[in-house]
């Protein structure tokens, strides 16, 4: 993958080695993929897209999940990364506190 912005859906395709029309379905079937699509419906893909993509390709050809498995993967996923967040977040202003501390 070169450095570009976004990317059509036959380069993504390309990528990923499949039709343009299984990422079209994928798109219907997984809210998760929101490509950018210009006034004539031209999709544009960004990296984090085909990061994605590639993640559900993974999780179907290799993994064997059903769509419905990829969604709850996916929600599962998105909750995770969220409470990883928060932990960091914390850490932090334990960090923060404990070196407040070391100055009093």
């Amino acid at each position: 993958m070169n450095n570009k912005l976004y990317y059509t859906i036959g380069e993504v395709s390309q990528m990923l080695g499949v039709n343009p029309s299984l990422l079209r379905f994928w798109e219907t079937a997984i809210p998760a993929i929101q490509p950018h699509k210009n006034n004539k419906g031209t999709r544009s893909y960004t990296a984090d897209d085909i990061a994605l993509l590639k993640h559900i390709y993974h999780l179907t050809r290799d993994c064997g999940y059903t769509l419905d498995g990829v969604n709850e993967q996916l929600r599962h996923k998105e909750r995770l990364d969220e409470d990883m967040q928060l932990v960091q977040t914390l850490t932090e202003a334990k960090q923060f506190l404990l070196e407040l501390k070391s100055q009093l």
